[in-house]
């Protein structure tokens, strides 16, 4: 049995949450603020957290920060809940800051349930990692140490942002869909969840680290996917 932490200081929908999560045979443990959030990570070692993003105190981001920040907890998975009219630099920061996955309100709970099941999986079913390093149009991947370089100067990457690239290296010129990336990158079933604008999010973020010329290589082929290409 799988174990939540849920984080929501709207008790109402905290609650509606936990029963959910319940229902479908999860251990919840919950709390209003981020700050009691902390304290139950430490006491009951959940195996994901699912924190709202705006809370009193210490926020859904700022946990997340410091749960990714410590070696002890690192490895929690971190999914955030936020509200409709967040902007997209907030879900990046938020990925920048460890976030694993976004959920935006108003969700239904089948797409919440997707969401979590799908986070689970990844950290549970990773294939063993190719430890050949990736040297192309003058990007190094490193997938052994998750570092990647641009011009020799490295650049930091959130965790799906790295993945993205990753595979769309190792497919040089191959058109990936949306579709196929929320299934191999982030495990989603798509009769749950197809939503593309995770994939554009991701795609923006790259590009804007990647910066100059490297960012112009991955190209957006309308109503195909993405791919890159010389």
């Amino acid at each position: 049995m799988k174990k939540i932490l849920v984080l929501d200081d709207v008790a109402s929908l905290r609650n509606a949450v936990e029963k959910s999560l319940k229902q479908q045979g999860f251990s919840v443990v919950a709390a209003g603020n981020g700050a009691d959030g902390l304290i139950l990570v430490e006491e009951s070692k959940p195996d994901l957290v699912l924190t709202d993003a705006v809370m009193p105190g210490l926020d859904g981001h700022s946990l997340c920060r410091v749960l990714k920040r410590k070696p002890q907890t690192k490895h929690i998975p971190v999914v955030i809940m936020t509200g409709e009219l967040v902007e997209e630099k907030d879900i990046v920061a938020g990925l920048d800051g460890g976030a694993d996955d976004y959920v935006i309100k108003p969700f239904t709970m089948k797409v919440l349930l997707a969401r979590i099941r799908a986070v689970l999986r990844r950290y549970e079913e990773r294939p063993a990692a190719n430890k050949e390093t990736l040297k192309k149009l003058g990007i190094e991947l490193d997938p052994a140490r998750r570092e990647v370089k641009v011009g020799g100067k490295k650049v930091s990457l959130a965790r799906k942002e790295f993945d993205v690239l990753a595979l769309l290296l190792s497919s040089q010129g191959r058109v990936l869909s949306a579709n196929y990336l929320l299934e191999t990158v982030w495990g989603y079933d798509l009769a749950d969840y197809n939503d593309p604008h995770t994939i554009e999010t991701h795609i923006s973020g790259l590009r804007k680290k990647l910066g100059g010329k490297a960012s112009k290589h991955i190209v957006n082929v309308r109503g195909a996917g993405y791919k890159l290409e010389d």
